[in-house]
């Protein structure tokens, strides 16, 4: 078994640690690119979003490198999303690859029992142990909290960092050092050691940085090439931002939906303006976008794919969050098409208008 996975922000470092412990062979895709949207925009329907098209390239490219399992991500939500895991294995059936593949929805339908058994299906090829096994994947589990919390903690600390570009060197010497990691223990004692070293940067208290709150569409909100590597950007600008969503984020959450304990702070913050999921993570970006106001924030930027449908009802009310408020909300569409000049633009365009307000404010105060 040589199994591979699509990029999904950091859940790459995870999937190392799952297979790692496992003793899989784990193939993992490049990372992503022009090339992997060119080849998934190329045998993708024309009407399929953004991250449809990428996750395609990234399994053409992994099969390319030897993998025969591939694992797809998949819901029974009423977005598109719920579709994807049956159209890309018809897709790449149509390819002429002969492929295993492990669908991880959840089949309201066939039952929990089903789930369990595609996950157990992913440690189909370890000869290690039950125990062993629920070691790895608890490994996986920390190693994914450990590298969120550490991005996030770059993310926020870029505003008040003494020395510029330092949080940023951190993170990326954190993600390429994680990737030389030989076993599990070798991943989790180094992203312990980040952690430290994220603390124990020098940070300027006395700094008043612009505080923007990142909502919207999972995919395109974790995944940097799909949003042009626009956190970065903004780290790069000395602002603080912040994400609700992340890989860990999903884990928690998805772990809670039975009970509906799940996010609470979210749905209270969205009742107002929606208070039921239609799919995708709208009710998130709406939520999230409250909490924003609430947590003190400047702004907040919305990112979603072309075509996505609960993106599309966000922003639809997102204006009268915006209004109620007095709280800045731009929104960005992603597709193939996207120019990264013209994407700068208005980045800085929303960060100008957020200095001027925090600069007025201060006047008046």
């Amino acid at each position: 078994m040589k199994i591979t996975a699509p990029h999904l922000g950091n859940v790459y470092l995870a999937a190392k640690t799952l297979f790692d412990g496992l003793e899989v062979e784990y193939i993992m895709p490049p990372f992503n690119n022009k090339e992997a949207l060119e080849i998934g925009s190329l045998h993708s329907p024309e009407e399929m979003c953004l991250p449809f098209k990428i996750m395609i390239g990234n399994y053409i490219q992994a099969i390319e490198k030897g993998a025969n399992t591939v694992i797809l991500p998949g819901s029974c939500g009423p977005c598109r999303f719920g579709e994807y895991g049956e159209m890309q294995i018809n897709l790449l059936n149509k390819l002429g690859y002969n492929l295993e593949f492990i669908l991880l929805d959840f089949p309201k339908d066939i039952g929990i029992k089903e789930l369990f058994h595609r996950i157990n299906r992913i440690s189909g090829g370890s000869n290690k142990r039950n125990h062993q096994k629920i070691r790895a994947l608890l490994d996986a589990i920390k190693v994914i909290n450990l590298i969120d919390e550490i991005e996030a903690k770059a993310h926020y600390l870029a505003g008040y960092e003494k020395i510029n570009g330092q949080c940023k060197s951190l993170l990326n010497n954190c993600k390429r050092d994680a990737l030389k990691c030989k076993s599990p223990k070798e991943m989790i004692n180094l992203l312990e050691d980040y952690k430290n070293n994220i603390n124990s940067i020098e940070i300027d208290k006395n700094k008043n940085p612009i505080k923007i709150a990142i909502i919207g569409e999972i995919y395109t909100v974790i995944e940097p090439f799909s949003n042009l590597y626009f956190e970065d950007k903004l780290m790069d600008y000395g602002i603080t931002t912040s994400r609700g969503l992340t890989p860990s984020w999903w884990v928690k959450n998805t772990a809670l939906v039975p009970t509906k304990l799940n996010s609470l702070d979210i749905k209270r913050g969205a009742k107002e303006y929606l208070n039921l999921g239609i799919g995708g993570h709208a009710r998130e970006c709406i939520g999230e976008a409250v909490l924003a106001y609430e947590g003190g924030f400047d702004g907040a930027i919305q990112i979603f794919p072309m075509g996505c449908m609960p993106e599309i009802v966000s922003k639809a009310i997102l204006p009268t969050i915006s209004k109620d408020k007095d709280f800045p909300i731009m929104s960005l569409v992603v597709d193939e098409m996207t120019g990264e000049a013209g994407f700068v633009t208005r980045i800085e365009a929303f960060v100008d208008l957020l200095e001027r307000r925090k600069k007025d404010a201060l006047s008046w105060s």
